[in-house]
């Protein structure tokens, strides 16, 4: 079913054609919150896409509201709770259509500063970064303000995403404070992301599968009474196998459907040794405490050796996959994929021309906030 957009104040909600900034805010239950959240936001932001997931509070009256007094703000209405990855893909649709260039996305929940929207697009617009998200566990007098659950759960989610991922120098996945550029967003496969609050971990592994380049800004928080909606036993629950789906998936794009280097090699050689070692050692183990005969030498160094040599050669590929992590954006490349154009089709060559001003749009945005950007 599609999902509506309401232009409840009979304004013009069209954005210009123009290099916009647009943010996505999710929104559920935010009615305590959302009318403040949406008051900080700067000029430097174009366009504000409010989703509602089907709140049963007062969230679309207020934002309603709001509407008629910044006519940046746009509402779409979900005609039934999804989740937040399915409002936010509703959300980047909607600014990808209305010609938007950076995608902002915030929470309802007043617990991210408006204020530093701009640190967040400035390295998309210079070309360093197709997609920038906060972490919060940079500075050490951050870290001591969060509850310490939060502090002992992001450590093993941030390990499992790097696996799943392949973005090893990343930390706090399910930091929610995110920018990516609109081209990068385009071509992911928006549909097949989590709906729910693994949304953002299963972006970064659709981000790496196209290579593109994540970077990460050190900001602060602010933990308010507004109760979590996430639940840190679902998460415990669910991610680590969600987390298992897209590492499997991850190391058959790129090393074996894309790519087949000699890092293939050793990941699949690896494997097969250390399976061969442990599953051998076991058997024979089990064998000779049945028997209660001891395992001559030549068994024990039959099961050793497969799995020594498995070890050593899955940390040689764990030490490639580290050096491979993505260091260049490719936002403008994708830009650029035009096919070449026929004799006589001048549209072609004017959607380059386009992409090509564009690009210098960027730059030039870039160089003016960067003057004024302070992480």
């Amino acid at each position: 079913m599609s999902n509506e957009v309401a232009d409840l104040s009979g304004r013009d909600v069209s954005v210009p054609p123009v290099l916009t900034v647009a943010v996505v805010i999710p929104c559920y239950r935010a009615a305590a919150t959302i009318l403040s959240v949406l008051q900080e936001i700067g000029t430097e932001v174009s366009a504000v896409y409010c989703v509602d997931d089907a709140s049963p509070d007062d969230t679309v009256a207020i934002v309603t509201q709001a509407m008629t007094r910044d006519d940046r703000i746009r509402l779409i209405l979900r005609p039934a709770n999804g989740g937040v990855g399915a409002a936010m893909v509703d959300g980047y649709r909607a600014a990808i259509a209305d010609g938007a260039n950076v995608l902002v996305k915030i929470d309802s929940d007043g617990q991210m500063n408006p204020a530093v929207i701009s640190s967040f697009v400035a390295p998309i617009l210079s070309g360093e970064a197709d997609y920038v998200k906060g972490n919060r566990f940079f500075a050490v007098d951050t870290v001591r303000t969060m509850p310490l659950v939060r502090i002992i759960g992001n450590a093993g989610l941030s390990f499992l995403t790097k696996l799943s991922t392949g973005y090893w120098d990343l930390f706090d996945p399910t930091n929610g404070y995110t920018a990516i550029h609109a081209r990068v967003a385009a071509v992911l496969p928006l549909e097949q992301l989590h709906p729910r609050y693994f949304f953002e971990s299963d972006l970064l592994f659709r981000l790496s599968t196209i290579r593109a380049r994540v970077i990460e800004l050190p900001m602060a928080s602010t933990y308010g009474a507004a109760p979590s909606h996430l639940s840190v036993w679902r998460c415990l629950a669910t991610f680590p196998w969600l987390h298992f789906r897209n590492l499997i998936k991850r190391l058959f794009y790129n090393y074996f459907l894309r790519n087949f280097s000699i890092a293939s090699v050793n990941l699949l050689l690896g494997t097969v040794l250390a399976l061969f070692g442990v599953c051998f050692g076991v058997d024979r183990w089990l064998t000779a405490s049945q028997s209660d005969l001891a395992a001559t030498a030549g068994t024990v160094m039959l099961s050793a050796l497969p799995l020594l040599l498995g070890v050593q050669l899955i940390l040689n590929f764990l030490s490639h996959d580290m050096a491979t992590t993505p260091r260049d954006a490719i936002h403008r490349a994708i830009g650029k994929m035009q096919i070449l154009p026929a004799a006589g089709s001048p549209d072609a060559l004017s959607d380059t021309a386009a992409l090509a001003l564009a690009d210098a749009s960027e730059r030039q945005v870039a160089r003016s906030l960067e003057g004024g950007v302070h992480v």
